[in-house]
């Protein structure tokens, strides 16, 4: 029987894998409910700004079967002008901790609906942890407010909110990890 495997993205296969996942779990896609229940991703990329994002830090997937079943995307700072909708985002993380800084935004994660509740959200985050830690002191994410779920799951592997604030009409908490720190 295979396993979930973590790994990094070394193929366009895999990008596109991470596009299809990424495209069923926009609000547009899913219910009211499933959005309470399971949550739900805010950006929708397109193939050209993940793979650049992938070319500077490649992204953290797990696989099955060869199939990507979740995916925590890498986006170092020189692309805090390229995501509008991040772009408050990295204006307020610049204020908070600092331009020289050594930290990665975790830009996206998700894990296909027939695999959550096994670990691999956690799986994620460890393996992207080890891969990076001995580029940056921390991971850094911004969650909308009304993905409790993801804002529970955050917490849960030692996210801390480093700030609150209201953009788009949108509130958001961008969240911390100091992977330097063992848990």
């Amino acid at each position: 029987m295979s396993s979930i495997i973590y790994t990094r993205v070394t193929s366009n296969e895999e990008l596109k894998q991470i596009l299809q996942l990424q495209h069923l779990n926009i609000p547009s896609a899913i219910s009211e409910n499933e959005k309470q229940e399971e949550g739900f991703v805010t950006v929708n990329h397109n193939f050209k700004i993940l793979k650049l994002m992938n070319d500077l830090c490649a992204h953290t997937i797990a696989k099955y079967d060869d199939k990507v079943v979740g995916y925590a995307l890498s986006m170092v700072k020189a692309f805090k002008n390229d995501i509008e909708v991040l772009q408050p985002m990295f204006q307020q993380i610049d204020n908070l901790v600092g331009k020289d800084a050594s930290y990665i935004v975790m830009g996206q994660v998700c894990v296909d609906k027939n695999f959550r509740k096994q670990g691999v959200f956690r799986g994620l985050y460890e393996h992207m942890k080890s891969e990076l830690y001995s580029e940056y002191d921390t991971i850094i994410t911004e969650v909308d407010k009304k993905n409790i779920r993801s804002l529970n799951a955050h917490y849960a592997i030692g996210f801390k909110v480093l700030y609150s604030y209201r953009s788009n009409n949108q509130d958001w908490e961008i969240l911390s990890w100091d992977i330097k720190i063992t848990n």
